[in-house]
């Protein structure tokens, strides 16, 4: 007013716009026909008109003076309302369960009878928040379709964009081409852990063609694999043990739920070390064989000689047998339909042999011998 920008006309017409503004604000968040509505509405809308101003004219008083000279008041307060409008339906979290349609919606509106009240220093500091969201959202699903993931899939997995993208970079890392289900995730850290003894050693970083926009929250999601990997690298830590039952890993990575796949992996895994261990043998004598060589701690074999067979009985008596180890081999390694056979097999082997193998009496190893000799594979 004072440097003419702000005519006493222009004044005048706001003062005719004001009013109709304040009744249509007090109808959209409750009534116009109480009082305390009416200047509720009249502080909504010289706030809306402000937080347009300062933030479509950076703060700078005679742009805003000019903005408002040049278009009408409720057209300012209308542009404050679609800020706050696309502020709201920005994504809160970047959670791929949590995104939702960024339209706004009558369900929005309790929100923005809230934000319209809030200082442009409290909206700003909200829209960082968002947008970072929205980037780590956008770039994640960026770097997913370059290993043959869509939104859709990221959205029906229901993780956070986070994990997505630190698989994604350690995918490139292990350069392979698709984003892994839980066995290939596995393989691919086991695969780290056998080519790299230090973390410098494994070779991160973005990819040469990845959107300027999405660089800085790639580079911070890169910055934490690297805090991760001293732990990743530890071999005496199981890879399921460390994602998926250690708290601070949980959620943290990302591989596609299949547990179809998962089974038939794990039946994979299952016959190939009980065929390994029972070289194809499936008699009575070769498997008791293989589970008192478990039980002794002893490499695993299916037919022991007579030197071998006296040395695994003087071992037992003296320092004995741990008969739970071949029922959690049997357990965890053998086919399923044929454990329930083979813990009986053991139970009533081991109920009838350890008293004998045990026994410390004169002829005990005798006896011992001879009863391995009658059940085990024992050769020449």
């Amino acid at each position: 007013m004072r440097h003419g920008i702000l005519v006493p006309e222009k004044l005048a017409a706001m003062c005719q716009e004001a009013p109709k503004g304040m009744v249509q604000i007090a109808r959209y968040f409750g009534t116009e026909y109480l009082r305390p509505d009416l200047e509720l509405a009249r502080t909504r809308l010289v706030n809306l008109v402000s937080l347009y101003l300062e933030d479509s004219c950076d703060g700078d008083l005679d742009r805003a003076a000019q903005s408002l000279r040049d278009h009408s008041l409720l057209s300012r307060s209308k542009g404050g309302s679609d800020m706050l409008k696309a502020l709201i339906v920005m994504p809160q979290s970047s959670h791929f369960g949590m995104q939702e349609e960024r339209v706004f919606e009558d369900k929005h509106i309790p929100l923005l009878a809230k934000w319209s009240l809030r200082s442009l220093t409290e909206v700003q500091a909200e829209r960082a928040a968002r947008s970072h969201a929205a980037t780590l959202v956008e770039a994640a699903v960026w770097m997913a379709a370059q290993f043959g993931l869509d939104a859709d899939d990221l959205e029906d997995a229901g993780k956070d964009a986070e994990a997505v993208l630190r698989t994604a970079l350690l995918v490139r890392a292990c350069r392979r081409n698709a984003m892994p289900d839980w066995p290939a995730f596995e393989k691919m850290v086991q695969g780290l852990r056998k080519k790299y003894a230090a973390p410098a050693q494994v070779p991160l970083g973005p990819p040469s063609d990845l959107p300027a926009p999405y660089a800085a929250v790639v580079r911070s999601v890169l910055d934490s694999i690297v805090q991760d990997l001293p732990r990743i690298l530890d071999a005496s830590v199981g890879v399921r043990r460390l994602f998926d039952q250690t708290p601070a890993f949980l959620g943290r990575y990302f591989w596609s739920e299949d547990p179809l796949a998962e089974i038939e992996h794990h039946a994979r895994s299952t016959s190939a070390v009980w065929d390994k261990a029972t070289e194809g043998h499936g008699d009575d004598s070769a498997l008791l064989t293989l589970f008192l060589r478990i039980a002794t701690g002893g490499r695993h074999a299916t037919l022991i000689s007579e030197k071998t067979a006296l040395a695994l009985v003087k071992k037992i008596q003296k320092s004995g047998l741990d008969a739970d180890l071949p029922r959690r081999f049997i357990a965890e390694h053998a086919p399923a339909d044929l454990r329930g056979d083979y813990l009986q097999l053991w139970n009533a082997f081991i109920a009838e042999a350890e008293p004998v193998l045990r026994s410390d009496q004169v002829h005990a190893t005798a006896d011992a011998l001879a009863l391995l000799r009658r059940e085990c594979n024992v050769g020449g």
